[in-house]
């Protein structure tokens, strides 16, 4: 039971005039905030300064003398490849380092099966009358927004403790051979911190599929974004799928997005030696090789694993006093009260937030019109509908604590008055 529920019908009325006038007062405030993405501050974003100058006039030749400035090297630098190797858990001969986004690699990947399949499909995708991906949610939209744009019907999947539903996902992926692939954020995910148990990775490294091109869509994009000394564990999906006799099953995907530049950082892609040579042929189609000064740059930067490692207890140094900033204010207004709960990630950029059924949409209105932008209601779920309307994805990273904090006081005043008036319609109390 809530402690509004607990509440007199006189004390519940006396306590939504006192939150809305509250409310009131912080429309007054005008304030422009936005935490609806996940993007690194300002000081994250300095950290990589050395970035833009590190390479000298005569410096643009990788480790096997290949001349940066030109073209080829389809598959990255030889250096590049064994850094994000490392990244990866591969060995340089199951990775391709391409451009600055990991996203556009999953968009094409797909496309190309649509077009043309993979090595073991019976035929092109496109060829199917309908296609079909396994979501677990609440989950990152851009994957999303990938399977929308190119018509792939969408297949929710309920997440537990840790990871998704494996019983509801090998029922639906024996049986349908038109399902073809599942979405997955192993590490720190998008948006509720959960990192796959060891039991997760194998049952979905072994499971049996009707469709023999099933692919895992691995998209490991917090891997090394750790917030505490003791980081989670995540099994090599590669290396259990070797062990399941599906070695081709699993691509997976990473980038430097939040490690140094997001917007002119490296992207990479892993996979078994078969599929790497697969894609190398097919990415020959498309381009004569990606930005290698970009990968030398990195190299310069970074240098090793090490180098990459210590940039992340940097970053890990100013984000970290925002998680908590966050935790300790959820908790203080709304630990007692029943009417929230929230994930609390050991790694990576989001909370995980729900409200009481029926309130995520109105809290995230209430604080756009007090001046707070949050990620869209339901932006976690499929074709952005969030069965129970409760998933909120809150994005602490991009304010300075000061405007964090406004943010959040406001945020759980929202709940608050949602929760509240939601009760009072229960009672018959407010129209």
């Amino acid at each position: 039971m809530t402690q509004l529920e607990m509440m007199a019908d006189a004390e519940l009325q006396e306590h939504y005039a006192t939150l809305s006038q509250n409310y009131r007062n912080f429309q007054d405030k005008k304030l422009k905030l936005d935490m609806s993405r996940g993007k690194p501050c300002a000081e994250q974003l300095d950290l990589s300064s050395g970035l833009i100058d590190c390479l000298q006039p005569t410096d643009y030749r990788s480790a096997d003398g290949i001349d940066c400035r030109n073209y080829g090297g389809v598959d990255g630098i030889p250096e590049a490849k064994e850094l994000c190797s490392r990244i990866l858990e591969t060995t340089t001969s199951e990775i391709i380092v391409s451009g600055n986004s990991s996203l556009a690699l999953m968009h094409d990947l797909i496309v190309r099966a649509i077009l043309h399949g993979f090595p073991d499909s019976q035929t092109a995708w496109k060829n199917y009358p309908k296609i079909k991906f396994l979501c677990p949610s609440p989950g990152y939209d851009r994957h999303f927004g990938i399977c929308e744009y190119l018509g792939i019907e969408m297949i929710t999947i309920h997440y537990q403790s840790a990871g998704p539903d494996m019983d509801q996902v090998e029922k639906l992926v024996a049986q349908d051979e038109s399902i073809k692939g599942i979405w997955c954020v192993p590490k720190y995910s998008n948006p509720t911190g959960i990192t796959y148990s060891d039991s997760v990775v194998k049952r979905l490294a072994a499971m049996p599929a009707k469709a023999g091109d099933f692919r895992i869509f691995w998209d490991n994009a917090y891997a090394i974004h750790h917030l505490t000394d003791t980081p989670d564990h995540l099994l090599n999906i590669l290396t259990a799928c070797k062990q399941a006799g599906h070695p081709d099953r699993v691509f997976m995907f990473a980038s430097t997005s939040k490690v140094s530049f997001p917007g002119a950082g490296i992207a990479m892609v892993g996979a078994s030696e078969a599929n790497i040579n697969w894609l190398k042929k097919q990415m020959l189609q498309q381009t004569i090789g990606p930005d290698k000064l970009n990968q030398l740059r990195h190299i310069r930067f970074f240098k090793d694993l090490a180098g990459v490692e210590s940039q992340m207890r940097r970053h890990a140094a100013i984000i970290k006093p925002k998680f908590d900033l966050v935790f300790s204010l959820l908790e203080t207004h709304l630990g007692s009260k029943h009417i929230a709960r929230w994930s609390k990630p050991n790694g990576g950029y989001f909370i995980s937030f729900d409200t009481l059924p029926g309130c995520a949409r109105k809290v995230v209105a209430k604080a756009a019109q007090a001046g707070v932008t949050l990620t869209a209601a339901g932006s976690t779920y499929p074709y952005g509908r969030d069965p129970e309307d409760k998933n909120i994805r809150i994005a602490p990273t991009l304010p300075p604590l000061p405007e964090l904090q406004q943010a959040m006081e406001l945020f759980v005043l929202c709940v608050q008055l949602v929760s509240t008036e939601q009760e009072l319609q229960r009672r018959g109390l407010l129209p």
